[in-house]
């Protein structure tokens, strides 16, 4: 994989905080979680493709319902998009659910489960 160049990372900064702020302000649809946020943004180097990360805070389904919803106002997001961003091109986007936030909670999670079972012995009384 080949490093992004400068001009290719402000591109892919821009996108990103332009596509936050699209859904979490003037998006309406009812199916977007309103605990969305857009994790990272890969703009292709000829600007015709874009996948942007989506993490949404909730269960399964509210992370499927997004995601359709997200793709049902494709076209809305890109046309708004054109207008805040100046792209010779304004690339077509394509939603991709990132699972990354989610599971570092859950490790998390476990790594302070075996923690305090560590600290207990099997009495169930703490070592000092």
């Amino acid at each position: 994989m080949r490093k992004n160049s400068i001009k290719n990372t402000r591109i892919n900064e821009e996108v990103h905080h332009a596509l936050s702020n699209i859904i979490r302000g003037e998006i309406k649809d009812p199916r977007i979680h309103p605990m969305t946020s857009v994790v990272s943004v890969e703009v292709a180097p000829d600007l015709k493709t874009c996948k942007a990360y989506i993490s949404v805070l909730g269960d399964e389904q509210a992370q499927k319902d997004t995601l359709a919803g997200l793709r049902s106002a494709e076209g809305y997001i890109r046309r708004t998009l054109a207008k805040t961003v100046n792209l010779r091109n304004t690339p077509e986007i394509r939603f991709i659910m990132d699972q990354s936030i989610e599971y570092g909670v859950k490790m998390s999670k476990l790594i302070d489960d075996v923690n305090r079972s560590n600290h207990t012995n099997p009495s169930g009384q703490e070592e000092d």
